[in-house]
């Protein structure tokens, strides 16, 4: 090791204060791997291709140099993921196994001990090594593995209403590999960002799927899992406090965890299917920060806009998108903005995403009898001046939020719609009198999520390319488009975030009149559209034309709302 300090130092790799910060660790009982690491003020791929040129080894890139799966079935997983090492071929009656780890011999020889068999070391990135291991083994392989090899050493089960495939599910579920094994499926699901976890019972396939930036996909799980798919379920219907032996009806609860010191709350939906019971789990991360306005995305004008809603003394203030389009966050940030010492502000929830200081919350109860209408009823009686309801589900709810807006509070609520126009329109279909919507609602913002580029592998789109995209879309495109090319960073798909696109519909003198005339949400476009609404299609080439996002992202999450005015048979819009 003092050879090889001394020719880095000779070569210019080390420098002489570097030399000694190694030799100090190596003495207080640092790995030398971890001492060089700490010390060498160099990316991890250009010390081992350092150190591989010094120690006459191979380095290699595994982004193109994976191996097969069959070859991998041969090694241990466990071997393999404990000590993070990746055989990738054999060649000369020797195995080449990438690590990067260059000092540290503990996984070569228990490999060499298992194959009876000369392994060859060559250095590669530890991050693509793990990368490697987990796509091509899928999470949890050890304990896969570990999973099998009990089950084919139990003794013969009688099969009973609590048992499945000879398992006893109530023992299985406490199993210390089960248990392993959901808890690495929500770690990795938490590490990727995921907002829901899919486990899906197929005929010979349990596949597993995490959303991710609003886009479902498929987490590498080995296939041999769906022996122990029952188990699983019943683990996770352990941790939510559900019954194990229901498997004919539908149910929900909920998990708490603590992951890295943060509190996630998972919501937890089971569901009996042809092939087994499919599970879906929605991660709530209640230490993520909160987004200011600032943050949301919002255009210049559609922010200073939603300012002086935020300003209003009353009425009823609507923002409108399917789930999972960041409405409660869009209210949460307008919520902190004037949440002052002069200002009393209640929410009622399900669930309550967010912990907001200063702010009254109450969470929904349904079981007990607490629902929005009954909890909205009783926030009246508490003097508030602001109040969130979570969502208008009903026309109970949506009388009492009527009501309340009239009395002098200004109520922020969600509504299920695809556009801002058909708000009204949905709120009059609920059963509330035209002129009590017309005198209540001050705006509406429909709102949705795009995928912003990644900014680790953004590249421009060829001219080519890009001009078929202009010949479609016309003056809506910028003179340069950019998309993600996919790296290791946005799991490959060019994408990594979201930000909000956004449809403001102000409730105005026009508006109010085709309200009470019970007029349709295309009339209310119109109408809208002629005071200079803005679709959400409209508001995503903006962000095209800022360079974050893309020409496919915006179709994917919008469609067409332009008016054809002179196909308009409607009558006069009434002023």
């Amino acid at each position: 090791m003092e050879d090889l300090l001394s020719k880095l130092h000779e070569e210019g790799h080390l420098e002489a204060i570097a030399v000694e910060k190694v030799r100090s660790a190596l003495a207080s009982g640092v790995p030398p791997d971890d001492a060089l690491r700490t010390a060498a003020d160099l990316p991890e791929n250009k010390l081992l291709q350092i150190l591989a040129a010094e120690l006459e080894l191979d380095y290699v890139e595994l982004e193109n140099n994976l191996p097969s799966l069959e070859f991998l079935k041969n090694f241990p997983a466990r071997i393999l993921l404990e000590r993070k090492i990746l055989p990738l071929r054999e060649t000369s009656g020797l195995i080449l196994v990438a690590t990067s780890r260059v000092f540290d011999q503990t996984g070569l020889d228990e490999l060499r001990v298992y194959l009876n068999q000369e392994v060859k070391p060559v250095l590669a990135p530890g991050t693509q090594i793990e990368r490697a291991l987990k796509k091509l083994l899928g999470v949890g392989a050890d304990t896969v593995q570990s999973l099998i090899s009990d089950a084919e050493e139990m003794p013969i089960t009688v099969l009973t209403d609590e048992t499945e495939n000879g398992l006893d599910l109530s023992v299985a579920a406490e199993d210390a590999s089960i248990i392993r094994f959901v808890n690495q499926v929500l770690k990795e699901a938490i590490e990727l960002r995921a907002t829901d976890v899919h486990f899906e019972p197929f005929e010979n396939e349990l596949r597993v799927r995490y959303r991710i930036d609003g886009v479902l996909q498929a987490a590498a799980i080995p296939a041999e899992i769906r022996r122990f798919q029952a188990a699983i379920v019943s683990r996770l219907k352990i941790l939510s406090s559900l019954d194990i032996a229901e498997k004919r009806l539908p149910q929900d609860g909920r998990i708490k965890l603590m992951v890295a010191g943060r509190e996630i709350d998972v919501r937890v939906s089971v569901i009996p299917m042809l092939h087994g019971e499919a599970v879906v789990l929605r991660l709530l991360d209640r230490g993520a920060a909160l987004l200011g306005l600032a943050e949301l995305g919002m255009s210049e004008r559609d922010r200073s806009y939603f300012d002086r809603l935020l300003d209003l003394p009353h009425g009823i203030i609507l923002v409108t998108g399917p789930t999972g389009s960041g409405k409660t966050t869009t209210l949460y940030a307008g919520l902190s903005r004037i949440n002052t010492l002069e200002r009393k502000i209640i929410t009622i929830e399900d669930p309550i995403e967010y912990h907001l200081r200063g702010i009254n919350q109450i969470q929904v109860q349904t079981k007990a009898g607490l629902t929005f209408a009954r909890g909205l009823r009783s926030i009246l009686r508490h003097d508030p001046d602001v109040i969130l309801v979570g969502e208008i589900r009903d026309l109970e709810t949506a009388e009492i939020a009527v009501q309340a807006s009239l009395t002098g509070h200004l109520v922020f609520s969600t509504l299920h719609t695809n556009d801002a126009p058909s708000a009204p329109t949905r709120l009059v279909d609920m059963g509330v009198e035209p002129y009590l919507v017309a005198s209540s609602l001050e705006a509406v913002m429909a709102q949705r999520l795009v995928r912003v580029i990644c900014q680790e592998c953004r590249e421009e789109i060829p001219s080519g390319e890009a001009d078929v995209l202009r010949k479609q879309f016309g003056e809506e495109l910028p003179p340069k488009l950019y998309r993600g090319r996919g790296c290791p960073a946005c799991q490959g798909t060019g994408y990594h975030g979201r930000t909000g696109i956004f449809e403001f519909l102000p409730i105005n003198d026009q508006v109010r009149s085709l309200i009470l005339s019970r007029a349709s949400a295309q009339q209310i476009r119109a109408a809208g559209v002629l005071q200079g609404m803005r679709s959400l299609r409209e508001d995503g080439w903006r962000v095209v034309r800022e360079g974050r996002t893309t020409v496919d992202e915006v179709l994917r999450v919008t469609k067409d709302e332009r008016v054809n005015h002179q196909s308009f048979d409607a009558g006069p819009i009434p002023v």
